[in-house]
This record gives C-alpha cells, structure tokens and sequence, in this order.
C-alpha cells in the first residue's frame, strides 16, 4: 500500500495534549501508545509491528484483508502528530484498495456519498467502512481520513 499523508495537527491525542508533551515522548512510547489505541479499538491482525520515526508511523505484519490494512493505516494516521503512515502490511486475501477522502470543513457523510457514489442515501456505506474509528456519522472533523470503498 506504501506511504499515505495525513494532516499532522488534527486528530486523537494520543501523544499528550500539547506539541511539547508529544515531542517529549520517545518513538518506543509513541509506537506503545498507537498498538494500545488499535487494540482498543479491535481492529484484527494476525501480527502487528508499529515504528515511529519522527512524524512517519511505519506499520509491519499481516492481516486477513484489504480492508483489515485499510482500518489500521486510519486508525493510526488519525492521530494528532502523525504525518504518514507508511503501510507495509501482507494482506492474505488481497483485493482492490479503497479510496481516501480527507475531510474538509463544510463535508458530511452524505455530501462525500454524493461525490463518490451520486446517492447520498449511501452515507452509511462510507459510515460502516470507518467503523470503529467513527461512533457517530455526524461526528467527523476537517482533516480526518475517511476510507471510501468501492460499491460491490
């Protein structure tokens, strides 16, 4: 999958509450506290090693599907601090990748099903596909990733 951008000032904190609390952490912690965050959330992997250089999160391991290395690679680039993630995972059962939308201000889950399906009604497809990094379909942010799965 390689290497995916995000935006480094928006997201979960996770790091501490200000710049200078996440600068103060070291790449061992930060690697920590984002495999605590996707264990959290349960997401599924068969093995799983997460590197912090920097800004850049590198994910290693394997996982069942597409859509498993998908879920990770949002759960951990939607973090406050995070610039890229660079995904290096083996998929089992590899299939086409998802689209990415980078939320700006002004989006909802049915004006991006719009865009990319043209039916807003298929807001919740967008929704089903976050889950469990989204709780609630209204609660999105300017910068947040989103995965958008193809239609089958």
């Amino acid at each position: 999958m390689g290497l995916v951008s995000f935006f480094q000032g928006v997201g979960e904190k996770l790091f501490g509450g200000s710049e200078k609390e996440a600068a103060e952490k070291t790449p061992e912690l930060k690697a920590s506290a984002l495999l605590a965050h996707v264990q959290k959330l349960g997401l599924p992997f068969k093995k799983l090693t997460v590197k912090v250089s920097g800004d850049t999160v590198t994910l290693d391991g394997e996982v069942t599907s597409q859509e498993d290395a998908e879920k990770l690679l949002l759960a951990v680039g939607n973090v406050e601090g995070v610039k890229a993630v660079d995904n290096q995972l083996d998929v089992i059962e590899p299939k086409p990748e998802a689209r990415y939308h980078t939320v700006e201000k002004g989006d909802w889950l049915s004006k991006i099903a719009q865009t990319y399906y043209g039916d807003p009604q298929k807001f919740n497809v967008i929704f089903e596909a976050n889950k469990p990094m989204l709780s609630d379909p209204d609660k999105i942010y300017p910068g947040q990733v989103l995965r958008i799965p193809h239609l089958d």
